[in-house]
């Protein structure tokens, strides 16, 4: 990634801007066998604590990396929970990168996150509705099937 990602000047800004990047050789023999790292690059979203919310594995181009680091980001902080956090990444992703591969997942997790805080049935049905709209061969789709009979 070094060759491709991580020199692109936005990576490089996104990644000072909101993450502790901290690089570790996978042979590490503390740390490696702690987060089992058995790949290069196995890129990990932890929280304060050092507990792990997201892992991601393998090479990312510069336009997928960014969404890809946000995605597991909301999710550390769907998990803490700070919902309102988790879904400003969220929204980040669909909004700004609208045709990453992490958009519809972010489409999925964004309403569910609202669902939780409101319990409003109208964010299960919008997930359904933006995904049937935007990303309909999304397999998220077909996890968020169940919400479009909600409508009724």
């Amino acid at each position: 990634m070094d060759a491709v990602a991580y020199i692109d000047p936005v990576v490089i800004t996104f990644i000072n801007n909101t993450l502790v990047p901290l690089r570790l050789p996978a042979a590490d023999k503390s740390l490696g066998s702690r987060y089992r790292i058995k790949w290069t690059p196995t890129l990990l979203i932890l929280d304060g604590e050092g507990i792990e919310h997201n892992r991601t594995l393998g090479f990312y181009p510069p336009d997928e990396l960014i969404p890809a680091l946000l995605l597991g980001m909301g999710k550390a902080k769907f998990n803490l929970p700070d919902r309102a956090a988790a879904c400003e990444c969220f929204e980040s992703i669909f909004v700004d990168y609208p045709l990453s591969s992490q958009a519809p997942e972010a489409v999925y997790l964004n309403g569910v996150s609202r669902y939780i805080e409101t319990r409003e049935v109208t964010n299960l049905i919008n997930i359904y509705d933006h995904l049937a709209d935007e990303y309909p061969d999304s397999p998220w789709l077909i996890r968020a099937d169940p919400y479009r009979l909600l409508k009724e």
